[in-house]
């Protein structure tokens, strides 16, 4: 019973931290082809609070709602087009990023610095899975989509690995001791 009771618990948080993707990622530069936003720092987030499994859940769902059509990428948009577009790679590469970025925290300790690290790891898979897209979304060259979809970012994504590093491990710490939040070890599928 309290399995069970954990396991809808957490379903319930990774379906809160989707949402604060989804409105996260109203927050926007805009740049020629790829635009700045705060999805990268949610996806941190989740991935940090929420570990390899919900975090990585929380991402999926995002991706989910958004390709159905509702309004919940950068600039209010959704569909399956903005999946398929210039931009989808860096959504797809969500997944990856928050499954590593948990794992990597799994398999350490969730610690600031630890978070740094994952983070980072994260923030590079993102950007690595959508400069590969872009090439091909926008049929461009290598050195072009490595111009417009990876230089731009490394710097905002290290500020929001940081982030999210420092803000999700705080977060994550107050749930655990205020017995909110099962560490990963506490919950099993």
């Amino acid at each position: 019973m309290l399995q069970s009771h954990n396991r809808l618990k957490m379903w319930i948080i990774s379906a809160l931290f989707a949402a604060i993707i989804g409105i996260l990622a109203q927050v926007t530069i805009p740049l020629p082809l790829v635009p700045i936003t705060g999805q990268t720092l949610a996806v941190g987030l989740a991935a940090t609070i929420l570990g390899s499994r919900y975090g990585t859940l929380s991402v999926i769902l995002y991706g989910l709602i958004g390709a159905i059509g509702i309004p919940v990428f950068s600039a209010m948009s959704g569909g399956i087009g903005v999946i398929v577009g210039p931009t989808g790679g860096f959504i797809v590469g969500f997944i990856p990023a928050a499954f590593l970025t948990g794992l990597y925290l799994e398999k350490t300790s969730f610690t600031v610095i630890n978070a740094m690290i994952a983070n980072t790891i994260g923030m590079l898979v993102t950007l690595m899975f959508g400069t590969v897209w872009l090439k091909f979304a926008v049929d461009t060259t290598w050195t072009g989509a490595f111009a417009s979809g990876f230089l731009p970012f490394i710097v905002v994504g290290l500020i929001k690995a940081f982030l999210a590093s420092w803000v999700g491990i705080t977060v994550y710490k107050r749930l655990v001791s205020a017995k909110l939040l099962s560490t990963p070890h506490q919950v099993s599928s």
